[in-house]
C-alpha cells in the first residue's frame, strides 16, 4: 500500500473511523452521489459498499496508479458503482511526472455532479495556488446545499502554541506565505496553512464552514476529533452582490494572517 495504515487492523479502524464522520457528521444519504479526490488504496471505501444504495455512487480520483489498480481490482469488479480514476497531475512528493499542473487541472466532471465531497490529507500535500484550484473545482462540482469533508494542518494560535512543544508530530518551519512546510526540498511532504487563509478561500468559493471546526491532534492537542484538522463546509447559492464588507474582511484577515505569520516565525526562530 502506497498510503495510510500498513497493517489490516488499522487500515478497518482508519475506515470505520472515516465511516462515521461521512454518516453521523457529514449526513450522507445511500441515496447520494460521492465524490473522494484522493481515494488512495480505499481504507475509507470499503464500508460505504454495504451503504450506498443502487441509487447512489461512489467516484474515487487518485494520482498514484497503484492506488487506482489495487481499489478497482478490488473493489470496482464486484461493486461497479464505485470507479476509481487515474489523474496524472503533478505533486512533486508523490507523482513527480506529472502531467498536468494542480494550479490548472479541471476534475472530469459536469458541474454540480455531487452531493458530498471529500479531500482526506490531500490538502496537507498541496501548495497554494493548487489548493485554491482545487477548492475551486470542489465547488463546481458540487451541487448546491451539497457538502464537503476537508482535512488539513491549520495554523492558528493553538497550534503554533503546540508547534512550540515537543508534542507536535509535524514540524511546519519553513514559510512559503499562507503556506507552511517541513521540508524546504520536499514542500509537498507535508504542507500547512494559516486558518484565516483557508476560511478566505472558503468564503470566496461560496462554501459556507459549518462550525466548529473540528481541529486534530498533530500538533499536540488533548482534545480533538481526530488526527488532521477537519472542515465540514456546504455550497452556498452563487453571491449576486459584493458589498464594502467583501474589502473590510480581506483586510481583517490579511491583519490576522500577518499576526500569524509573525508567531509561525518566533517558532521556526526557536528551532534553529
Amino acid at each position: 500500500m502506497h498510503d495510510g495504515p500498513v497493517g489490516f487492523e488499522e487500515f478497518k479502524t482508519n475506515g470505520e473511523e472515516f465511516f462515521r464522520y461521512y454518516t453521523e457528521l457529514c449526513d450522507l444519504k445511500p441515496h447520494e452521489r460521492m465524490l473522494d479526490v484522493g481515494s488512495g488504496v480505499g481504507r475509507k471505501t470499503f464500508l460505504l459498499t454495504d451503504y450506498l444504495k443502487h441509487e447512489g455512487s461512489y467516484e474515487g480520483l487518485d494520482i498514484v496508479k497503484t492506488g487506482v489498480d489495487w481499489c478497482t481490482e478490488r473493489i470496482t469488479r464486484k461493486y461497479p458503482r464505485f470507479k476509481f480514476q487515474l489523474i496524472d497531475v503533478c505533486n512533486r512528493h508523490y507523482n513527480p511526472t506529472g502531467r498536468y499542473k494542480a494550479s490548472e487541472y479541471r476534475f472530469p466532471f459536469a458541474d454540480e455532479s455531487f452531493d458530498f465531497v471529500v479531500l482526506c490529507s490531500v490538502f496537507t500535500h498541496m501548495l497554494a495556488e493548487d489548493v485554491e484550484r482545487y477548492l475551486c473545482e470542489v465547488a463546481r462540482v458540487l451541487k448546491t446545499g451539497g457538502r464537503c469533508l476537508v482535512s488539513f494542518f491549520l495554523l492558528n494560535e493553538s497550534s503554533v502554541a503546540g508547534m512550540r512543544t515537543n508534542k507536535c508530530a509535524v514540524d511546519l518551519n519553513i514559510n512559503l506565505g499562507s503556506c507552511w512546510v517541513a521540508n524546504a526540498s520536499d514542500p509537498e511532504a507535508a504542507t500547512g496553512y494559516e486558518e484565516d487563509f483557508v476560511r478566505a478561500l472558503y468564503d470566496k468559493y461560496n462554501l459556507e464552514i459549518r462550525e466548529p471546526v473540528h481541529y486534530g491532534s498533530w500538533c499536540g492537542r488533548e482534545t480533538f476529533l481526530s488526527y488532521q484538522d477537519l472542515i465540514l463546509a456546504f455550497k452556498e447559492p452563487a453571491k449576486t452582490e459584493i458589498g464594502n464588507e467583501t474589502s473590510n474582511e480581506a483586510k481583517r484577515v490579511g491583519a490576522r494572517q500577518s499576526h500569524y505569520r509573525q508567531m509561525r516565525k518566533s517558532v521556526a526562530a526557536g528551532a534553529r
